[in-house]
């Protein structure tokens, strides 16, 4: 690879951000099935290729929109995959200084919770995103398959940001998986882990101005001579 070939990647990786505001512009169907062909050379264990991907555009991704957001404000929830990973120490620092960076840059205080409300409930409307992929295992898989999802949506994510796509990897769009499977024709074996919006960045939503710091590399990478 040369120089030029790694610059360009380096570009691409260190310019993904989570987009938390989308242009109403669908993505053209030839450009999605171009960004989703290059995605499926990611890696993964035995070449085995785990996921499955149920992509809503149109008016499949507004009924999602009125029907997460409508379950969530009624309290409803289910979900294929437990929501019980426990953040302590450094791990809780990073998500509380995310999450304050987030609000700084859209001017929603601490003290203001129905703000900040507001600001949680637009996930579930996917930013206003005009396209959502849902990221699916096989019923029978485990964590070595979901680690294989997970290297899939960073090559997904990638090879949108290459084409001028946003994204925005989302938990949050796992909360409703019986509502998702009902509205897209997902057969009953495979079981939703997570969701990525996408589409065309609004520049001028506050939202997108967050730029969220990572970790120095000597915490998470430990060398071994």
């Amino acid at each position: 690879m040369s120089q030029q070939q790694a610059n360009v990647f380096n570009d691409i990786i260190k310019s993904r951000h989570s987009v938390r505001g989308f242009q109403q512009q669908a993505v053209d169907n030839k450009l999605l099935t171009a960004i989703f062909t290059t995605a499926q050379q990611s890696p993964s264990n035995c070449n085995t290729q785990p996921w499955q991907v149920f992509v809503a555009s149109g008016e499949r991704t507004n009924n999602l929109r009125h029907q997460l957001s409508t379950a969530m404000m009624q309290g409803e929830m289910d979900m294929d995959f437990p929501f019980d990973g426990v953040y302590r120490d450094e791990y809780k620092l990073r998500q509380h200084e995310a999450a304050a960076q987030l609000y700084h840059a859209m001017g929603i205080t601490r003290e203001d919770k129905a703000k900040r409300g507001e600001a949680f409930m637009r996930n579930f409307a996917f930013f206003d995103a005009p396209h959502v992929a849902f990221l699916y295992l096989h019923q029978d898989f485990g964590i070595r398959e979901a680690a294989d999802l997970g290297m899939y949506a960073q090559s997904l994510m990638l090879s949108m940001q290459a084409n001028g796509v946003g994204s925005c990897p989302m938990t949050a769009l796992s909360f409703h998986a019986d509502k998702v499977r009902a509205e897209l024709d997902v057969p009953e074996q495979y079981k939703l882990l997570f969701g990525i919006a996408f589409g065309y960045e609004d520049p001028d939503h506050p939202a997108n101005g967050c730029r969220v710091e990572r970790a120095p590399l000597e915490q998470v990478v430990h060398f071994r001579d």
